[in-house]
C-alpha cells in the first residue's frame, strides 16, 4: 500500500472517461488529487464527486488536477459524469492495476457478505510525484474541503 512520502507509479496507463489514456508521470510538475471510490452513481460516491466538482475551480487555481478512480467501465464513467455535470476526469481501472498499486482494494462486509471492494481513499500527489498526504478510509462530508485545505497548505510551503 502506498502512503505519505512514497513515490507514485508513473507509467501505469490510466484510461480516462474521455476515452484518452494518460499516466501519472504525464502530470509531473503539477499537483494531483487522486481519489478512489467504490462505484459510480451510488449516493456516497455521487456526493463525493459533487463536492470535488464544486471546489474544482479552487483546485485548478492552485495548479491541481482532480481524478476520480473506480473499477467501473469508461461507458459507466461517461454516463456518471454527464448526469452529474462533473468537469474533471474519471479513471476506469477495470483491470485493478491502479487500485492494486495503491493498495485500496480490501475485504469489506456488505450486508453480511464479505466482498472485495475499494476502500474510499484520497492521495494528494506533489509535483515531483510524491504522496504529500493520504486519507483512508474517507468519510465523505467535508472531505473535499479538507483535501483543498491540505493542498493550500502544501502549495504555500
Amino acid at each position: 500500500m502506498l502512503d505519505t512520502g512514497d513515490t507514485v507509479p508513473t507509467t501505469l496507463p490510466l484510461t480516462l472517461s474521455s476515452g484518452e489514456t494518460t499516466t501519472l508521470g504525464e502530470h509531473a510538475g503539477h499537483w494531483v488529487v487522486l481519489y478512489f471510490y467504490p462505484k459510480d452513481s451510488t449516493p456516497g460516491c455521487t456526493n463525493e464527486g459533487r463536492d470535488f466538482n464544486d471546489l474544482l475551480p479552487e483546485f485548478q487555481r492552485l495548479g491541481a488536477t482532480v481524478l476520480g478512480v473506480s473499477r467501473d467501465s469508461v461507458k459507466s464513467h461517461q454516463n456518471f459524469r454527464a448526469k452529474q455535470g462533473f468537469d474533471f476526469e474519471l479513471v476506469s481501472d477495470k483491470d485493478e492495476s491502479l487500485c492494486n498499486a495503491f493498495g485500496v482494494i480490501r475485504e469489506k462486509n456488505m450486508y453480511g457478505r464479505k466482498v472485495m471492494s475499494i476502500v474510499r481513499s484520497t492521495y494528494l500527489i506533489d509535483p515531483e510525484g510524491v504522496i504529500a498526504q493520504t486519507w483512508q478510509p474517507v468519510k465523505v462530508p467535508g472531505h473535499a474541503q479538507a483535501v483543498l485545505d491540505a493542498l493550500k497548505a502544501a502549495a504555500n510551503r
